[in-house]
């Protein structure tokens, strides 16, 4: 099949080929047996186009879903692995009239490089030169200028206008000519057949001498409605910028280390799991990988969204778009290209965006009627007006006015627009959102249910009063801790590290499953683990503490106290809540001394303990039976049954694997404030979008009766068309006014970019 080729704002493109191995980099895995792919298409910029494209590819064998994204004019689908290829995608994308092209995150954003907004930044320039010497021209009719002096001045009127005109409509043109093509109509339509009806009927008014022509009105509609559209254009691209500046994090390539020693320069692209890498200081990691030599500071608030350095070392995992500090290291890769944990953020941003919530989808039902609606006022206008006995000229002016006025684009923008504002602010708090439905779910949740370790706590045990114990005792603990992947031994081990205190090495380790471990060091046995394998008599104090002993030989035994430490502002989220109107409730399967003592620190009154993964589930529920909307915020694997329960669900990047899967909203770092910053981000977003969805509709109540009637000018109509869009889209802005950003999203803002090109997925 020989598929069409197009013309794109006057550039001419060919359909695109996927090719080899190349076909590959694009495609990542969205489920078991399913592949996803996302495209560029130049021409899904209205929303007809969403409602085509999501409808055509929809219906096509091997399709799971296809989304569009208006705001980046991007297209995402999900297929069956096997049945369809991304090839067939794009030949019928090409098909049915938008040329697409594997998507490029490094087009995401407003660059210099931006050919579109160039294009449309000169038509502007053009149509405002030539309305502004047009109505000079005009003034001279309009001051009494009579016969050949009036003709003059119409002459020289139309040989400014109709120039500029072909050049500054363009953009409409082209876009409206490709439609007809196809056997469709868009938006650009209606806008070009009223320019040029205008435009035509002024140079007819001029060759018969009569006593007014409209060429002003023509290039002026012109300019007002190329200025919204640019306007619309840098909005759009404001609104997609935390995007744009999450994947400018990631490095151009890095240095490769052949197993020879030779070094060799290799684009990000070409980087395969097992390379090893060199990542020079004030380089960006180009892949998720292994440090295998070296000791360095690593900005990693991408990752905890906390902006002290940390240091790595030979054994720490490090991940694309981090930054290398203060020493050179070697990094074997363990995920590259689609699968590191920079493009997996990347993914679950442009899924917020593509998600479609209730008033998207009533939006785009409405959006469909636009075109055939339109057509049919306007053709009803100019008949209305003939019948009633006005002029033809008065007629056509009226079926202009009707043509320009009634634009979709307010109505399609009002709430995706907003819906990417929010994702980007909720980004720039450490909150990801992974299905833009998650927005509105958070806004009318009612209760918040917290799993206790890892969600309120930071899931990690810490010794308490560490300098309690001698150094002398935690060095020989430690030594015979390191050989066992028990939490409590791996808390002793950083506690010794953090003191700068190097293990001792021991003998003879056994570990006695359930019991603890033992060994031998100058002769002497030594055990760690329970009380009672370390012959310790007394019972120990239910503080809800947990305990290891230590012994040495004949000596007295000591004891090592651990808690679970609460998030730094743990207790401030809890009472935020609770100010928004929230009920908190604690469930945890953990023993109860430790439950009740989270729940009084944090000031949480309904708390369960010792619940198994069933019983969470169920108590879940038993409050979404009694009416309830809960948020469960849980990170573990047992957390898994609730998380997909609830109302909605939330889980910290530290969650396992299957925690993270299971929750539609994901927040990096320690704050556990960012639970209630997601609730109250998402009521705002709520609230303008409805707003917003209000503004659209009321606007084309309002304004395609008083075009109708005669008493809006095209050149009103071009005015108040375009301020519809920048309106609402001006408003959904708002969602990103406020809190101050994050640590991890200063690093975003300050776009450290290395000058060299070398600068596990934990969401």
């Amino acid at each position: 099949m020989t598929l069409p080729c197009c013309t794109i704002d006057g550039d001419y493109f060919e359909p695109f080929k996927l090719e080899g191995e190349d076909a590959q980099r694009w495609i990542s895995t969205a489920g078991p047996g399913l592949k996803r792919i996302e495209f560029i298409a130049p021409q899904a910029n209205h929303p007809e186009a969403m409602a085509h494209i999501e409808t055509d590819l929809g219906a096509l064998d091997g399709v799971k879903s296809a989304r569009v994204n208006l705001t980046g004019r991007r297209v995402a689908v999900i297929y069956v692995e096997g049945v369809i290829e991304p090839q067939a995608l794009i030949d019928r994308l090409g098909i049915i009239g938008y040329m697409a092209r594997p998507f490029d995150p490094r087009e995401t954003g407003l660059t210099k490089d931006d050919r579109e907004g160039g294009r449309l930044l000169r038509a502007l320039a053009v149509s405002g030169f030539a309305a502004s010497n047009v109505m000079l021209l005009s003034v001279s009719v309009w001051s009494g200028a009579e016969d050949a002096t009036r003709d003059l001045f119409h002459w020289l009127s139309a040989m400014i206008a109709l120039p500029a005109v072909a050049y500054a409509g363009r953009p409409f043109f082209y876009s409206a000519v490709n439609a007809l093509k196809l056997g469709r109509v868009n938006m650009d339509v209606p806008i070009s057949l009223g320019v040029l009806l205008a435009s035509f009927m002024s140079l007819f008014e001029t060759f018969n001498g009569a006593e007014h022509a409209y060429f002003d009105a023509s290039v002026t509609l012109l300019f007002f409605l190329l200025a919204g559209r640019y306007l619309d254009h840098l909005m759009r691209a404001r609104a997609r910028s935390a995007i744009a500046q999450l994947v400018s994090l990631s490095a151009e390539g890095a240095t490769v280390i052949e197993a020879d020693g030779k070094r060799r320069y290799a684009a990000a692209r070409d980087l395969k799991t097992g390379m090893s890498v060199a990542v020079a200081a004030g380089d960006r990691l180009p892949a998720d990988g292994i440090v295998t030599s070296g000791t360095s500071d690593m900005d990693r608030s991408l990752l905890t969204g906390e902006s002290a350095p940390e240091t790595v070392k030979p054994g720490s995992t490090v991940h694309a778009g981090e930054l290398n500090l203060t020493a050179p290291l070697t990094v074997e890769i363990t995920a590259a290209g689609n699968d590191t944990f920079l493009s997996e953020l990347v993914r679950l941003m442009a899924a917020a965006e593509q998600s479609q919530s209730k008033y998207i989808r009533i939006a785009d039902r409405l959006a469909r009627f636009y075109s055939p609606a339109v057509h049919t006022l306007a053709a009803i206008t100019l008949v209305g007006w003939m019948l009633l006995g006005h002029g033809w000229h008065d007629s056509i002016m009226a079926a202009i006015a009707v043509l320009i006025i009634t634009c979709p684009c307010a109505l399609g923008l009002a709430v995706p627009a907003v819906q990417v504002v929010a994702s980007g602010r909720l980004f720039r708090s450490s909150v990801m959102i992974k299905d833009g439905a998650a927005l509105e779910k958070l806004a009318g949740v009612d209760t918040v249910i917290f799993d206790k370790t890892g969600t309120l706590t930071k899931g990690e045990p810490a010794l308490v009063s560490p300098l309690m114990v001698s150094t002398d005792t935690l060095a020989l603990a430690a030594g015979l801790a390191q050989a066992s992947k028990h939490p409590l031994s791996q808390a002793l081990v950083r506690e010794a590290n953090r003191r700068g205190l190097t293990p001792v090495p021991v003998n003879d380790i056994v570990e006695h499953p359930g019991l603890g471990l033992s060994a031998t060091y100058n002769h002497e046995a030594l055990k760690l683990g329970s009380r009672a394998w370390c012959g310790v008599e007394d019972a120990a104090d239910d503080k809800g503490l947990l305990e290891f002993a230590f012994r040495r030989g004949p000596r007295a035994p000591s004891i090592f106290q651990f808690e679970d430490r609460l998030r730094p502002d743990a207790a401030e989220t809890v009472s935020r809540l609770k100010t928004m109107g929230l009920a908190v409730h604690l469930l945890s399967g953990d023993r109860e001394s430790a439950v009740q003592r989270v729940a009084e620190t944090v000031k949480i009154d309904t708390a369960v303990s010792r619940a198994s993964p069933q019983g969470k589930l169920a108590y879940v529920d038993a409050l979404a039976k009694a009416g309830r909307k809960v948020l469960m915020v849980g990170d573990g694997i047992n957390d898994a049954p609730a998380l997909a329960a609830g109302y909605t669900s939330m889980a910290p990047a530290s969650a396992s694997d299957i925690g993270r899967t299971a929750a539609e909203t994901v927040f990096m770092g320690e704050s556990a404030d960012a639970v209630a910053e997601a609730i109250k981000v998402s009521r705002r977003t709520q609230r303008i979008a409805m707003e917003n969805f209000g503004l659209a509709v009321g606007y084309n109540v309002l304004a395609v009766p008083l075009a109708m009637a005669g008493l809006v000018s095209p050149l009103v109509a071009a005015i108040a068309m375009s301020t519809s869009s920048i309106i609402v889209i001006a408003n959904a802005l708002r969602v990103g006014l406020g809190r101050t950003a994050t640590p991890a999203s200063a690093m975003l803002n300050a776009n450290h970019q290395a000058e060299r090109p070398g600068l596990r997925n934990a969401a």
